[in-house]
């Protein structure tokens, strides 16, 4: 998978990593928007550009196997890459693509990956990522899945 550098529309290739107890010091609230610390016990991945260290992006995830589904608990990229300043685009379509992946391999065409959205990037989720509403939360099923690894894995 890549980003772009909106800026110079150059690529990089990235890659998705279990987040380490030593990357914590580094992710703080005020540059990733919540308390990481707190999702110490969960699985927690980051992303960052392959040969860097700089992590611009995280994802928290639960597997509930019994509903052949992955929750997204926190996703969120680095403050840099949010808006229309932003230094790199597509990290958190990458970080959902890696989910969506995930869920794929373990639950194969009954996976579904879900998420809880905070505030008004509902509507964003929906548009860019073609989630659909399911009672208070957002989803995605094996189309929708599909999709995603289509566009975002284009290596």
């Amino acid at each position: 998978m890549k980003i772009r550098e909106v800026s110079t529309g150059e690529l990089f290739k990235t890659e998705i990593l279990p987040v380490e107890e030593s990357d914590y010091r580094r992710i703080t609230k005020k540059r990733y928007f919540f308390d990481w610390k707190q999702e110490r016990k969960q699985e927690v991945y980051k992303l960052r550009i392959v040969g860097e260290d700089d992590i611009l992006g995280l994802v928290s995830i639960d597997r509930i196997s019994e509903e052949f589904r992955i929750h997204i608990r926190l996703l969120t990229v680095s403050i840099e890459n949010k808006g229309r300043e932003k230094q790199y685009e597509n990290i958190a379509g990458n970080l959902l693509t890696f989910v969506a992946r995930a869920a794929l391999k373990s639950y194969k065409e009954l996976a579904c990956v879900s998420l809880i959205p905070k505030g008004v990037i509902a509507q964003h989720y929906i548009d860019k990522y073609d989630m659909n509403v399911t009672g208070a939360s957002l989803s995605i099923e094996l189309r929708e899945i599909l999709n995603l690894i289509k566009i975002y894995e284009n290596d």
